[in-house]
């Protein structure tokens, strides 16, 4: 997908999430509105429950709002084929989960250059090697998932989510299942290759220090936003 450079990199417009149960409609978003600029670094934070997930698969068009508008890079998603929405994720959004979601039974190469292979890209390889290369794996290329270590399996899921050179990069806890030190360097990484790709980070996180790196920080509670906090620009000297 071509980025305008006029429309901002997400636009979500009184979105609206309802799911079924015995006990009746859950609403999991309740008139979500939410505008994020290209290049930009935004958190979402809140309790478990609070929507912060289901937010992130719509944008992603993973998951069909029940009611409101979607768009990325001023394409709306409403009408696209799931076919068509594969495409759009593979080619302009970058994934990144806290569960890794990789295939065991390929090697960390393999896993990099799946969404390049999708895509058609020419000499999808070669440019998964480099992804991992970026992310410091070029030695365990040929590697399992059970052959790696936690830390080094999100790696392999960054290299995965920015092979294609994304400009949208959607994270969701992905140090939730590292230890402090192993999280913290994960997502040093994250924000090098972010602002080195000049791509547009929404960053789901409960950690408070991990979104304070981003430019602005919207608190979420029962399906809506509650509160938003501005990074404050250094004054110059």
């Amino acid at each position: 997908m071509k980025q305008d450079v006029k429309r901002p990199a997400i636009a979500l417009e009184d979105v609206c999430v309802t799911l079924p149960s015995r006990a009746g409609d859950v609403e999991i978003l309740r008139g979500v509105d939410l505008t994020i600029k290209q290049d930009e670094a935004v958190a979402i934070s809140g309790p478990s429950g609070s929507g912060k997930t289901t937010l992130l698969m719509v944008t992603a068009g993973l998951e069909r709002a029940t009611s409101g508008r979607v768009e990325i890079s001023g394409q709306p998603l409403a009408g696209l084929s799931e076919d068509a929405l594969a495409k759009m994720r593979a080619g302009s959004i970058g994934i990144v989960f806290q569960s890794f979601h990789l295939v065991p039974t390929m090697t960390a190469l393999e896993n990099t250059a799946l969404p390049l292979e999708f895509l058609d890209a020419p000499n999808p390889f070669t440019a998964a090697r480099k992804a991992l290369a970026d992310v410091g794996l070029s030695d365990r290329a040929d590697h399992f998932p059970a052959q790696l270590s936690g830390g080094e399996q999100q790696r392999v899921a960054l290299a995965r989510a920015l092979s294609t050179g994304p400009k949208i990069i959607l994270a969701d806890e992905p140090t939730g299942n590292l230890d402090s030190k192993t999280g913290g360097q994960v997502m040093d990484l994250l924000f090098d290759l972010r602002a080195r790709h000049g791509a547009t980070l929404m960053l789901i996180t409960h950690d408070e220090k991990l979104a304070k790196r981003c430019s602005r920080v919207l608190h979420m509670n029962d399906g809506r936003f509650v509160q938003t906090t501005q990074k404050r620009k250094k004054a110059r000297a």
